[in-house]
């Protein structure tokens, strides 16, 4: 189903990004999942990763450190606990959240949690490596 819907990401600093949206693909609890116009409503809960909002201007990436993501029809609202467009951080603050989920990995975490914060781990380092070769 061709067409757009509202998409807002806030944080608990700011508004992070309010557009209209081609696509959108969030990290949920249950797997990565992609919304398009139309999309059935669902709420849930958002891991660690990157959220990929496609636009009429491009592709945004915005990592979010958990959070909860509303989708209906005819728009998706995410609150995140922690997030950060991932081509305006400073390479410093990828490596604070790194450290804090290596920190969180080696304590005494479940295994479907561990699974969620190395896929967090490893999202983080890719954008080290793109920031290094950017």
């Amino acid at each position: 189903m061709a067409g757009t819907f509202k998409f807002e990401l806030v944080s608990p600093e700011r508004v992070l990004l309010s557009t209209d949206a081609q696509e959108v693909i969030l990290p949920g609890a249950d797997g990565i999942f992609t919304v398009l116009a139309g999309h059935a409503p669902v709420i849930t809960t958002l891991m660690p990763g990157v959220a990929r909002i496609t636009m009429a201007g491009g592709v945004k990436r915005i990592f979010v450190k958990g959070g909860f993501a509303e989708v209906g029809p005819d728009s998706v609202t995410v609150l995140a606990e922690r997030a950060f467009i991932t081509d305006e951080v400073d390479p410093r603050q990828i490596d604070a959240e790194l450290d804090a989920a290596q920190k969180s990995l080696d304590g005494g975490l479940d295994d479907e949690a561990k699974m969620h914060v190395t896929r967090a781990i490893e999202e983080l380092r890719a954008l080290v490596g793109n920031k290094i070769t950017a």
